[in-house]
């Protein structure tokens, strides 16, 4: 892990790399409230070509509380790229020489493997098109793990939009480390990408695919709950003929097993009711601030 140079997919990262963050990530839990001078000479530069409130203020929090200083932009707009048409190559060529490192959100596939190839310095992919968003995934295991004291031996349901939805498309990889029971539930039209579903079922995993929200929570120890994303669908009358399905509510809560957590990547819609946020097993505004010392631990490790 001490040679990773950029974290642009899951793919970059082992079993033994992904325990090393998430054991970093236990130790940043103290340095996030205390606060650290470590990186006082370091500069995080956010290039935020797409809409975004946690992961941003997540990276720029951790930063902050490593010591480090941030720049950037989060409406592409206010930027050359958007107001006068400069290339993904020419930005990051430039950026490069004002930072020490680049957290990239981009709205087309393959952007951050494209920046990394123009960039020396690193590069960490937050949110790449509708295909990997690796920091998430890496949130989402610490946040079982610290929760659930474990990863291994769980029973987990993907829930929502499984097509689009690139924070389970890392998820499910990055549980192809573990030994886990997997479901997943989605609309016909939004199902797991068949790569995805035969890399788990190679690794060992026993994977399997339902159509309902009720089979999806059924003895699932952790249920993860993702909306219907309106601004991936090429086809307006696609969205409207799914919204609105897979709404979790507190009687389905009520159902599951009381040591259930339930988890989202926010924001959400209407895929979970209010209602459902004042139960015991409604756990995704923790999962919020997990996002802080889990970056705070990529960083550390990508820049010590």
């Amino acid at each position: 892990m001490g040679e990773l140079h950029n974290l642009i997919s899951i793919h970059d990262l082992s079993r033994e790399d992904i325990d090393m963050i998430l054991e970093c990530a236990q130790k940043m839990e103290d340095i996030a409230v205390k606060r650290s001078k470590k990186y006082s000479s370091k500069i995080m530069a956010c290039l935020f070509f797409e809409a975004s409130t946690r992961t941003r203020l997540s990276f720029e929090s951790a930063m902050i509380r490593l010591g480090g200083r941030v720049l950037g932009f989060a409406d592409v707009a206010a930027s050359s790229a958007g107001g006068k048409g400069e290339t993904l190559a020419d930005t990051i060529r430039t950026v490069e020489r004002y930072a020490d490192i680049i957290v990239i959100r981009h709205p087309l596939d393959g952007s951050a493997r494209v920046a990394a190839e123009f960039s020396e310095i690193p590069i960490i992919n937050a949110g790449s098109g509708s295909e990997e968003h690796p920091t998430q995934a890496l949130l989402d295991l610490y946040s079982i793990k610290k929760m659930r004291g474990t990863i291994d031996g769980l029973s987990i349901s993907l829930c929502g939009d499984l097509k689009y939805g690139r924070t389970v498309h890392s998820l499910g990889m990055a549980l192809a480390c573990y030994d886990v029971k997997v479901k997943l539930a989605a609309p016909t039209a939004l199902k797991m990408k068949p790569a995805i579903i035969e890399e788990m079922k190679r690794a060992g995993i026993e994977v399997i695919q339902v159509d309902t929200l009720d089979e999806a929570i059924e003895d699932a120890d952790v249920v993860y709950m993702t909306r219907i994303q309106k601004e991936r669908f090429p086809d307006r009358r696609e969205y409207d003929a799914v919204k609105g399905k897979f709404r979790l509510t507190e009687p389905d809560v009520k159902r599951m097993k009381e040591d259930t957590i339930i988890l989202h990547p926010l924001p959400r819609v209407d895929e979970i009711t209010a209602d459902v946020d004042s139960t015991p097993q409604a756990k995704y505004f923790d999962q919020v601030y997990n996002g802080v010392v889990t970056r705070m631990a990529i960083l550390d490790l990508i820049l010590g």
